[in-house]
């Protein structure tokens, strides 16, 4: 509990000290919520040249879309800390939180907070509220919970890919640039059908690194669509706990990590 409030507290300095520059922080926002903007007038020009893709419509890729939209916003503001991780590792400074009788996570987690990514945030549920509306979904309180678990779920996995990158840097001391394609291009990915994909792809987005979990499977139980990859509809309600599972494996992977590091001497 102690360790909570530690970063309870690093949070509110980080908020504190944006906020300090409030124009700064308009603007950030502003460009955040327009160059997402952009990534969806594309899906939109996709959509309007061939009318739908294996059988799904612009409006059912707009739920895709808005639900990974605001999961990756949400992880880009809490886990900043584990994104620029490599530099406290060259710098020395992981050396100081070690020395400090807290958790390790939670003190990373606050070394920075990034409220500016509200603008992404508010891109993907505008989005997400509009293909509600023009999808008329018989919507049910499961259907709710559901659609609010595969955003959290989304939110663990894709924090779980940037701690899991974080803990590489023990090794190479460098941000290994390769992940990004599984953090910044699998939210390209899922934005789209995973149908629409070849098996191989399909399968390293179910069994490998679950995105389709967080966001395929769940929308099509919303949408009571079948689905064209025969999925259960069991698989496609408890889907979402991927993304739990992979963030426990990702923390399992930075205490290891944390445990056999070596300091840089910087």
């Amino acid at each position: 509990m102690s360790g909570l409030r530690l970063y309870f507290r690093y949070l509110s300095l980080c908020i504190q000290s944006q906020l300090q520059y409030r124009a700064s922080f308009i603007m950030m926002s502003i460009g955040h919520f327009l160059i997402t903007f952009i990534d969806f007038l594309g899906l939109w020009v996709l959509f309007n040249r061939f009318g739908n893709l294996k059988g799904f419509s612009f409006e059912e890729a707009a739920l895709f879309y808005g639900m990974a939209h605001i999961s990756f916003a949400i992880t880009e503001a809490w886990t900043r800390g584990f994104d620029t991780f490599p530099k406290l590792v060259r710098n020395g400074d992981f050396d100081r939180i070690l020395t400090r009788p807290r958790n390790t996570v939670l003190q990373v987690l606050g070394h920075d907070f990034q409220i500016m990514r509200v603008g992404r945030f508010l891109q993907g549920l505008i989005v997400l509220i509009w293909a509600i509306y023009k999808l008329n979904i018989n919507w049910t309180l499961g259907k709710i919970l559901l659609l609010v678990l595969s955003i959290l779920g989304g939110n663990f996995l894709f924090s779980g890919l940037i701690i899991f990158q974080a803990t590489l840097s023990f090794l190479s001391v460098q941000s290994l640039e390769i992940l990004n394609s599984f953090t910044y291009g699998g939210v390209e990915t899922v934005q789209y059908p995973l149908s629409i994909y070849k098996s191989w792809f399909r399968k390293i987005f179910v069994f490998i690194i679950p995105l389709a979990c967080i966001n395929y499977f769940p929308a099509i139980a919303i949408l009571e669509k079948p689905d064209p990859l025969k999925s259960s509809l069991w698989f496609q309600w408890i889907s979402p706990m991927a993304g739990v599972m992979f963030f426990i494996i990702s923390i399992w992977v930075w205490k290891f990590g944390v445990r056999n590091y070596k300091s840089t001497g910087s």
